[in-house]
């Protein structure tokens, strides 16, 4: 299934990420492609149940959305919206699931205490997940902004981080059963996602994005979409980048 939360408000530089749904459908849609992931899976409409957008008012909403959403015992993927919205839609995973793994890439960690005076900032959905204990274990990769107030989160909460730096040690965790995924368009180098709100150079290549999910070794039962900024695109660059990032992870939930 797909839901679109049209949600940016916890963004701590940019507004823009709220608009990213309909673009990313839009271009997977576009006839510059085709809807084929790279298994040569036909990831047409009729694979995927939509549930379309929504229009949040209030943050809290989104666990529920999320919620009845689950209601119909499928995978689901969200587009959003900026990344606060992961810890409401894991805590509706966990009421389902129980803590899942969780497999973030992201060029930041997210793991402040709060940002702002916000603790549900976009800066923190990954310590309020793991301070709740919502994930059974979360591995991140492609941090490349770490400050001293995350270290000591990650070092608290047992959260293994991959930074970019140290790329190349990188090996998939051990899954045995299925994990929740959550992709921050970010994570990739801004050569090739330019359209997002923190341009945060030295990253992943899409290349390397799509090698690391071909590669997951159990099923996606839950996954994210997020920080794509449509005002800050080039040439609609970055939607395809998500769209082709889309197709390859719904393989992973079939």
């Amino acid at each position: 299934m797909l839901q679109g939360i049209l949600y940016d408000e916890k963004s701590s530089f940019l507004r823009g990420s709220a608009l990213a749904p309909e673009l990313i459908r839009a271009a997977y849609h576009s006839p510059s492609a085709n809807y084929y992931a790279e298994d040569l899976t036909l990831v047409s409409n009729d694979l995927l149940s939509d549930k379309g957008d929504y229009t949040i008012q209030d943050y809290f909403e989104i666990e529920q959305i999320t919620t009845t959403n689950l209601k119909d015992d499928k995978p689901l993927l969200t587009f959003g919206g900026d990344h606060s919205i992961t810890f409401p839609i894991v805590k509706a995973f966990y009421e389902k699931y129980g803590p899942l793994s969780i497999l973030h890439f992201d060029a930041h960690s997210d793991m402040y205490t709060d940002f702002e005076g916000d603790i549900y900032s976009h800066a923190c959905p990954f310590h309020n997940i793991m301070r709740e204990g919502l994930a059974k274990d979360l591995t991140q990769v492609g941090v490349r902004t770490l400050s001293g107030e995350q270290k000591v989160n990650i070092k608290k909460y047992g959260v293994e981080v991959v930074e970019m730096k140290d790329f190349e040690s990188f090996q998939m965790p051990n899954y045995t059963a299925p994990i929740y995924l959550s992709l921050d368009i970010d994570a990739l180098d801004p050569a090739y996602a330019p359209g997002v709100s923190h341009h945060e150079p030295g990253g992943l290549s899409t290349r390397q994005v799509i090698s690391i999910i071909q590669n997951i070794p159990v099923p996606i039962v839950g996954a994210d979409i997020v920080e794509y900024n449509p005002e800050r695109d080039i040439n609609g660059v970055t939607a395809m980048v998500c769209a082709k990032l889309f197709k390859e992870i719904v393989v992973k939930m079939l």
